[in-house]
Formats: structure tokens, C-alpha cells, sequence
């Protein structure tokens, strides 16, 4: 290392600030241009890189430094987290010494271009500003493998692949280094050069894959979602849990006997209710809800990661919280017989069932007994149910026949349900039963979130609300053709209402076409979102609609909490340590709710299809001791390449190709979205019930195989209205016709 300066050599303090400020990527020849060096400078400059690499103060690049712990001015980086709507990346290629972490980059996304997501590539320009490291896209990137998922196959070469989990990957990719991982473990890997002939190297062995619990771990690891949390979290939880109640500034209202009816597995008891008649012919109601604001400050760091994970995210094993359990499952869950901080909505209830006065109050309460939905529902039906029950289902008669008035969409959606032993290994799997009992809890919570709504509205507070948007035009187009398709009428000069939809399905008697149209109403509809523009709630058809009963679990509805407190002046600013005193909205959210709303309806949406692949994968190894036998199934989808069938009363969509269908060419009418074949007639629609063979079940990958029945085609159903001619080139390749028309798919089935 060089000691004494050379004259005419710029400082390592003056070579790192140019780095620094360069605009371009900076390598040894523009530093010895905008320093002027000359011959035997050029030559010590050389060596004073070389030092200043060895120091850690550049990286050792010939091509292009930057400074140790920098980046280059241009780079590629991978999208690792959504944070509130903004994308966070790390640069892909970071070669510092494994005890330095990449840095963390803040992407700054440019209007009217597609949203970047996890797992994305870009090229972007980097920027230091203050501590933090800002990045503008420039180009989106080809997907590369990244980090991948897998199950370590042995070939008998010894040559060590990687077989996916995921159903849309098909092909396996070989493993460079298998990092001690064994055959048929469930690992996490990623690639090792930019090339896929480069293989992966595993990253982190998981274990056996089809031990319990590994379904909602490969969710979890393939999805992102954030399932455990930092000590400093947890700590923080902790200290917060212990915070006093003043009883002095909460309502007391433990002497009132509220009732927390739940799921008999609930790991969690957010809310409760209660009623009494008011002498009047209405009712007088409570809507308590646990009071998690006041544990779960803004700015906080329990607050932070409550905002990135977003919701709660709950699998038939396991649930990944929101909050850590300390707050979770304990402190702010309304368990029977404690005293809780909570939320409360006083509501009266009209004898028409209409919401006509509300308030909210932080109090105490103590709630009186917690029941599971079947031991609420048999009380009743067994008339041993006792005032407080009673009088709950009296005032939800009025609600409910309120709720017919209104005459929201109303889709009778199964939902399956996985039954786990001890061990944690599948009992049974079966949609879960609705009692009345459900739909008492859901309109007394329907009723508190209107009431929240309305009384921030009259507040002029802002509001996180529920939006349900009705139809758009072209999706009511593509429902018209389609029920034209099965000569039925839907004329769209009408105001299209929910109520329409029902009495469409009210008028289909057959099971199989209500089941079709069924699913047709239901890919019509738009996507729920949350925002801070009120939009109505079609689905609901109410005109104002919050989420306001399930903090512990959803952040829209923490949201909603803050801002009742800010406009019914129920602040409590009790000392709390090192936690912020407030309980109220951030100033952030309380100027512009966008980006923790755009960034709650991401989370959102993962956490249902995380949810839904682990279910998926759970009736796939329900299945796999049942390859070979016969279900019955409906058609849930079909598509150029074959249909999806779903198994009736269990769930599992699996895939019917084509190419199995028989020994005739098929069509497929795009319009109604069907496979006709051209000589028989042969029909396959959505919604046709079929009894299918069950051909393959993949507990890995979720997927399922059906096949035809030997002894013929499953169910023919006759071609509705007229039969389509098929429309070739001259070649006879498939080809599209107008809007609507068949598209003949040349696909023939195997020879019998």
C-alpha cells in the first residue's frame, strides 16, 4: 500500500466523491480524464484503485466502480417486497462480502406502465439520496428463474434436478450445487448465472414435502408472505400488550352479556354482539370489536409490519398473523370471561330491520360466553337457547328481512373445508355447512360496517371503504352472448341491479343450468377493492360500505378504527413508553389514503391465491389414494385445449384435454364456451355435470387429471339452439372468426 501522495493524483476522498456524483458508470479511464492524469499518473492511479478496492472502499470491477456498499449508476434489480404500494428491489448481481447486506432500493414507478410485482427484473438508474437509495426503471427484463421452489430428483446418472411445485412450470431445472440438500426434500433455490443452462443452487432445505405443514409452506415461500416477524417486533408487541385501561375514559359495559359466536377452530375472536328488544318493536344492538388501535400505534414498528404483510393470511394448519400473538390470539382476542379494550357501534335497529341511529365508543367489555356456530345454531333449533340468544335472532330477522328488501347478489358459493388431526394429516375435506347462524353474525357485521362508513362520512373524516363496482360494459356483452348462446334474454338498456341476477337464477329450475349461469353471474363481476373514493358496494347494493369488525386480521379496517377515533374525539394519549402516544390516522394517511389502500388489495390478493393453492394441494393428496375412480364433477371452464371439471361437494379442479375426448375433431365455441364435436354433437359446457375418472392427483403441484370413462363419453348433453358450422382455412388450420363464432380446434382424441 502506497504511503506517500503522488503529485498531480487525486485523494481516495476526491475518486470516491466523483464516483458518487457521476451521472454515468465510472471506470479507471473517465476517472484519468476528469482529473486530467498524464503517463506515469495513469499508472499510479492504477495502483491506488487497486489499494482502495482492497480497503473496501470501491468494488474491484475493471470496467466500471462504485463505491463499496454503493451501486452502479445503471443496474438490474430484482422487485424482493411491495411496501404500501411501492416496489423495494435489491440489485440482482451483489458480489460484497456475504456479512453486507444488498441494498435496499426504493423503485420510483412512472405512471401509465404496468405495475411492477415481486420477482420482476429491471434495468433502472440508481440514485443515493440522504441514507437511502432511490431506483428508476428503465426497461422491464425477461423473467429469469430467481428464486425457485422445488423438490430434489436424483436421476440415475447422479445428476441432481429440480421438479417444481408450482402447476404452471412444466420443466424441471438441473441443480449445480445441491448445498447438502437430499433427494426428495423440498428446497429453495436459485440460479447460479444468467444463463438457465447455468442450473440452480439450493438455498435452504425445507424438508420433506409431504410431511404436514408443507403445503402452506411452499405458499408461503412461493407467494412472498412475510410469516415470521423481527425480535424488535415481537418485543414491541410485548410492550404494548401490557398497556393499563383507564377505566376513567372507556365506556364499562362488561355488565351487558355480548356474545362472540365463531368458527369452532377460530384461532382468533375479533367480535362479538348483542341485543334487547326496545319496548318499540325495534331493538337496541352492540357490535363490539376487539380495540387493536390502541395497542398498534401509527409509525410504530408494529405498525410498519402490520402495513407490509397487510392482512392475516389463514391455511388449514396454520395462520400467519397480522399482529404477532401476543396481540393476536391473546390481548385484543375477546376471549369469555376477561376484560378487553374495545370498539364499540351502538346501533338501533328499526322494526323494519333498518339501521336508523348509531355512535362508537372505546370501552370494557366483558364477554359473556364464546359459541361456536353449530352449538348457537342447535340452541335454537332446539328452542334452549335463553334471552340473550333469542333476542339476537329476533333483531337478526328484522335485519335480514331488510337485507331481502334490498335484494343483494345472492351466489350460493360453497367453500370447502380441510379437517386436520393432531398430526396434522387430512380427516376429511367437505364444503363447509351454513347455518343461520352465520348469517346472523354476518348481517349484525354488515350493519357495523355501514354504520362506520356513514358516521365518517357525516364526520367528514377520510374513509378506507369497501368497493364492490357493478359490471362493465364489456363484461355484460360477453354475458349477454353467452346467455344468448342458451337462448336466454339479458337486455342491457336495463339498470342492471344484483336483483336482476337473482331473479335470473331464481328462474332456472334445472341444477345443472343454474349451476352454469351461477358461474357465468360470478365472472362477471369486478374484482372488491379498497379506496378512499367512495364507488358503492354493487354486490351488497349499499351505497356506503367500511371494514370495520376485523382489525386483527385485515389493516383496512385498523385504518377505519384510527379514523373513528380522530372524528368522535375518543383519543387516549395515555403514556406509553417508548409506543407514539397517538391512536389516531398518521398525517400520511390522514392527506391521501392511495397508496396503503392500493397496497392492502395486494396483499389481499395474495393471501387468496396463497390460500387457495394450499386447499388445492390438500385435496390433491386427499385424492392421490383415489386415483382410478369414478366422480361425479361439473364443468367449471373450458378452453381451446380441453375443459376443467370440478369434483361436486368436495372441490379440485382438474383438467380434461382434449386429446382425450374421443376419436372426433372438436370445436370450440368461443361465445359459449364450449367444446362441440363435429359429427356427433357432442357438447361440453360449463356448468354440464359428468362423472369423470380421476387419472392423476399431485399433492406438490395441486393438479388434477380427469378422464372419460371407458364405457363412453361421460354425460352427452344436446346441443342448445343451433348447431355451428366450423370455419377452416384452406389448409385446414383453426382459425377465429367474428366475435362469438367457433373456433375449430384440430385436436383428435386417442384411437380406442
Amino acid at each position: 500500500m502506497r504511503k506517500h501522495p503522488v503529485p498531480g493524483l487525486p485523494s481516495k476522498e476526491q475518486v470516491l466523491d466523483f464516483i458518487k456524483s457521476s451521472d454515468t458508470q465510472v471506470g479507471k479511464r473517465e476517472i484519468g480524464k476528469h482529473f486530467r492524469l498524464k503517463g506515469q499518473e495513469k499508472i499510479h492511479l492504477k495502483a491506488m484503485l487497486k489499494d482502495m478496492a482492497e480497503e473496501g472502499l470501491i468494488d474491484g470491477r475493471k470496467s466500471a466502480f462504485h463505491r463499496m456498499g454503493g451501486l452502479p449508476k445503471v443496474t438490474v434489480l430484482r422487485i424482493v417486497e411491495i411496501d404500501e404500494g411501492e416496489p423495494v428491489a435489491i440489485p440482482e448481481s451483489w458480489q460484497p462480502d456475504d456479512a453486507t447486506p444488498p441494498p435496499r432500493l426504493r423503485v420510483i414507478e412512472k405512471k401509465k406502465q404496468t405495475a411492477l410485482r415481486v420477482g420482476d427484473r429491471v434495468l433502472a438508474r440508481t440514485e443515493e439520496r440522504g441514507k437511502g437509495w432511490l431506483a428508476h426503471p428503465m426497461k422491464r427484463l425477461p423473467q429469469t428463474e430467481g428464486a425457485m421452489l422445488g423438490v430434489v430428483e436424483v436421476h440415475a446418472s447422479g445428476q441432481a434436478w429440480l421438479a417444481p411445485v408450482d402447476k404452471k412450470v412444466r420443466n424441471s431445472v438441473r441443480i449445480a450445487d445441491q448445498g447438502g440438500a437430499e433427494k426428495g426434500q423440498l428446497v429453495l433455490a436459485e440460479t447460479v448465472g444468467r444463463s438457465a443452462r447455468a442450473g440452480a443452487k439450493v438455498t435452504q432445505v425445507l424438508g420433506d414435502p409431504l410431511a404436514p405443514r408443507s403445503y402452506s409452506l411452499i405458499a408461503i415461500h412461493k407467494y412472498g408472505i412475510p410469516h415470521t416477524f423481527p425480535n424488535e417486533v415481537i418485543a414491541e408487541a410485548e410492550r404494548a400488550a401490557k398497556l393499563p385501561l383507564d377505566e376513567n375514559k372507556r365506556e364499562d359495559l362488561r355488565h351487558i352479556p355480548i356474545i362472540a359466536i365463531d368458527p369452532a377452530d377460530a384461532r382468533d375472536h375479533d367480535d362479538a354482539i348483542w341485543a334487547e328488544p326496545d319496548g318499540k318493536g325495534g331493538f337496541n344492538a352492540i357490535v363490539a370489536i376487539a380495540d387493536v388501535s390502541y395497542y398498534v400505534r401509527p409509525g410504530s414498528k408494529l405498525d410498519r409490519e402490520a402495513r407490509r404483510r397487510g392482512n392475516s393470511v389463514y391455511f388449514p394448519d396454520r395462520v400467519v398473523p397480522m399482529l404477532p400473538e401476543v396481540l393476536s390470539a391473546d390481548v385484543c382476542s375477546l376471549r369469555e370471561g376477561e376484560d378487553r379494550a374495545s370498539m364499540v357501534c351502538h346501533m338501533h335497529i328499526s322494526d323494519e330491520g333498518k339501521v336508523t341511529d348509531w355512535r362508537f365508543s372505546r370501552a370494557i367489555v366483558r364477554i359473556a360466553e364464546v359459541i361456536a356456530y353449530e352449538e348457537a345454531q342447535a340452541r335454537i333449533d332446539e328452542k334452549r337457547a335463553g334471552d340473550d340468544l333469542e333476542n339476537l335472532w329476533s333483531a337478526w330477522k328484522a335485519l335480514a328481512a331488510a337485507r331481502a328488501a334490498r335484494d343483494p347478489l345472492n351466489l350460493d358459493l360453497p367453500e370447502r373445508r380441510v379437517v386436520l388431526d393432531e398430526m396434522g394429516r387430512i380427516t376429511e375435506i367437505a364444503v363447509r355447512e351454513r347455518f343461520d347462524a352465520h348469517r346472523v353474525v354476518e348481517d349484525f357485521m354488515i350493519a357495523a360496517n355501514v354504520a362506520a362508513a356513514k358516521a365518517l362520512e357525516s364526520k367528514a373524516q377520510p374513509v378506507v371503504y369497501r368497493i364492490h363496482e357493478p359490471p362493465t360494459r364489456e363484461k355484460l356483452i360477453a354475458l349477454r352472448d353467452y346467455f344468448d348462446s342458451l337462448g336466454k334474454k339479458l337486455a342491457l338498456g336495463q339498470v342492471i341491479t344484483p336483483g336482476l341476477f337473482n331473479r335470473m337464477l331464481k328462474d332456472v329450475t334445472e341444477e345443472a343450468d343454474k349451476a352454469l349461469v351461477m358461474e357465468a353471474v360470478l365472472r362477471s363481476q369486478t374484482q372488491a377493492y379498497y379506496g378512499p373514493r367512495n364507488a358503492g358496494h354493487f354486490g351488497l347494493a349499499l351505497g356506503s360500505y367500511a371494514h370495520f369488525t376485523s382489525p386483527i386480521r385485515r389493516y383496512s379496517d385498523l385504518l377505519v378504527h384510527r379514523a373513528l377515533v380522530d372524528g368522535f374525539g375518543l383519543e387516549q394519549k395515555r403514556p406509553a413508553g417508548d409506543l407514539p402516544p397517538t391512536t389516531g390516522l398518521s398525517d400520511n394517511d390522514r392527506e391521501d389514503l392511495t397508496k396503503i389502500c392500493d397496497a392492502i388489495c395486494v396483499t389481499e390478493r395474495r393471501a387468496m391465491e396463497a390460500e387457495r393453492d394450499t386447499v388445492d394441494r390438500y385435496v390433491a393428496a386427499w385424492l392421490s389414494a383415489r386415483v382410478g375412480e369414478v366422480f361425479p364433477t361439473r364443468i367449471t371452464g373450458v378452453t381451446g385445449f380441453g375443459f376443467f371439471a370440478t369434483i361436486v361437494g368436495l372441490g379440485g379442479d382438474g383438467l380434461v384435454p382434449i386429446s382425450t375426448l374421443g376419436r372426433e375433431y372438436f370445436q370450440f365455441d368461443e361465445g359459449a364456451k364450449a367444446l362441440i364435436g363435429e359429427s356427433s354433437g357432442t357438447r361440453y359446457t360449463v356448468g354440464d355435470l359428468l362423472d369423470l375418472r380421476l387419472g392423476e392427483a399431485n399433492p406438490l403441484t395441486g393438479a388434477l387429471k380427469f378422464e372419460l370413462t371407458e364405457d363412453g363419453d361421460g354425460q352427452r348433453v344436446e346441443p342448445r339452439g343451433r348447431k355451428p358450422k366450423p370455419k377452416r382455412d384452406r389448409k385446414g388450420k383453426h382459425t377465429i372468426g367474428q366475435r362469438g363464432r367457433p373456433r375449430t380446434i384440430r385436436h383428435q382424441g386417442r384411437k380406442k
